[in-house]
Formats: C-alpha cells, sequence, structure tokens
C-alpha cells in the first residue's frame, strides 16, 4: 500500500459533459490538505480547450442546453503528466454519447491506470473504469439514479448496490456526486490519518458520512428491485 510520502502528484480527468461537483467535491478536502502536504495538481482532457459540463443536447433531455461551466486541462490524453499518483475521474453524462465520443476519455484512463498508485471515480466516473476493463471482477458502485444502465451495460462488474463507496486494492468508487466528497474524506482518513480529515472537514463546514455502507439513495431508487430499479429511475433520454 502506498504511503502519503508517495502521493505527491494529482491529476483528474475532464470531458465534454463532466460533472462539476463530481469534480469539485471530490477536490475541496484535497485542496484543504495542500496547505500541509506538497502536491502537484494537473488538469487532463482531450485538449488544451476548455472543457465543458454542458450536456450533449442531442443525446441528453434537457431544455436548458446552454447551461455549464469550463474548465481549462493543463495537459491532454496525448501528451499528460509524466507522473500521476492518484487519479480522480468525475462522472457526468458521456456514458450515454456515441462510444466513439467517449473512446479518447476510456483509452486513456486504461493507460494510465497500471501507472498509478490510487484511482478514485465519482457516480459515473466508474463507468468510464468498467468500459477500460479496470473494474472487471472487482467490486464498485456508482450514481443510483442510473443504477439499472449500469447494471445492464457494465456486467463484468461485482456493483454494490448499496453502498456511499467501495474500494477494492487500489480502485475507490463511489455513489453520485456528492457521494464524491464522503469517499475522498475517506481516502484522506487512509492515508493521512482521520486528524487530517478530521480538520480538512471542519474548515469547510462539511458533516462527513463515515460509513461507506450509508446509502439512502439505494432505497430511493431501488436499485436491490428484481429490475434494479428501471421502473422508477430516471429516463435521460428520449
Amino acid at each position: 500500500m502506498a504511503t502519503a510520502a508517495d502521493i505527491t502528484h494529482i491529476a483528474c480527468v475532464v470531458y465534454p459533459g463532466y460533472d462539476a461537483l463530481d469534480l469539485a467535491g471530490a477536490l475541496e478536502p484535497l485542496t484543504m490538505l495542500s496547505s500541509n502536504v506538497p502536491f502537484q495538481f494537473y488538469v487532463v482532457g482531450p485538449s488544451l480547450e476548455p472543457v465543458t459540463t454542458k450536456v450533449n443536447a442531442s443525446v441528453v433531455k434537457t431544455v436548458s442546453p446552454s447551461f455549464g461551466q469550463s474548465i481549462a486541462p493543463t495537459h491532454t490524453y496525448d501528451n499528460p503528466p509524466e507522473k500521476i499518483d492518484f487519479l480522480i475521474i468525475p462522472g457526468g453524462m458521456m456514458f450515454l454519447d456515441p462510444i466513439e465520443r467517449q473512446q479518447p476519455t476510456i483509452d486513456f484512463v486504461k493507460k494510465t491506470y497500471p501507472k498509478v498508485k490510487y484511482v478514485l471515480s465519482v457516480c459515473t466516473g466508474s463507468v468510464i473504469l468498467a468500459q477500460a476493463g479496470i473494474l472487471d471482477g472487482k467490486r464498485a458502485t456508482s450514481n443510483k439514479a442510473c443504477w439499472a444502465w449500469v447494471m445492464e451495460n457494465c456486467p463484468n462488474v461485482n456493483w454494490v448496490a448499496k453502498a456511499r463507496w467501495v474500494v477494492d486494492g487500489n480502485v475507490w468508487t463511489t455513489s453520485g456526486v456528492a457521494a464524491g466528497m464522503d469517499g475522498m474524506f475517506a481516502w484522506i482518513t487512509q492515508i493521512y490519518g482521520e486528524a487530517a480529515a478530521t480538520v480538512a472537514a471542519n474548515v469547510i463546514e462539511y458533516d462527513r458520512h463515515t460509513d461507506a455502507s450509508w446509502d439512502p439513495f439505494s432505497d430511493a431508487w431501488r436499485t436491490t428491485d428484481p429490475d434494479h430499479g428501471k421502473s422508477v429511475q430516471p429516463k435521460f433520454t428520449e
């Protein structure tokens, strides 16, 4: 297991349609930690052009196709940082896009994973890990509002229907969106200790869920039903 001294270079992946809070929520605890821990941070995207959170309105149902924010990558999939110790993968609606639009991100994650010490996905970021083959045979979780789709389209994963986050080896996967904060705090606790996690949480005034099995959203979206909640989960496409 890698130690705190081994984690100095942190990177996140961004792609069109990534979710802003998936990324920002997971990064905020690390931002607090960076006051006392020397980190290098990178944003890796398809190109150096700003990457938007706007969904692909030709695929995803929306009445606000112009609503979103952008982030500017520091590196590209073809020219990534020389070293990445910890890779963060936010979710978003890209999993509904044609596979050719997703493939550059999948390929980058697949190529990068063997070099990292840890990877953490938030929400449907776990779909990218699954599509890259990284989750084959592993336990993992994802956003419960998308659970039926995830179960149907990523069958090689041992999906955990009721979990705030799941750890399998060096792979951390969290449930939907805000769950990324709890997963990141759990990771910080493992690597840097409870005191570091507590201080960071208190500074940002965040009430952590420290039980990985806490998951009321599994019940809300009926993920343990025979149809994995398909009858009640949102229809994101026409």
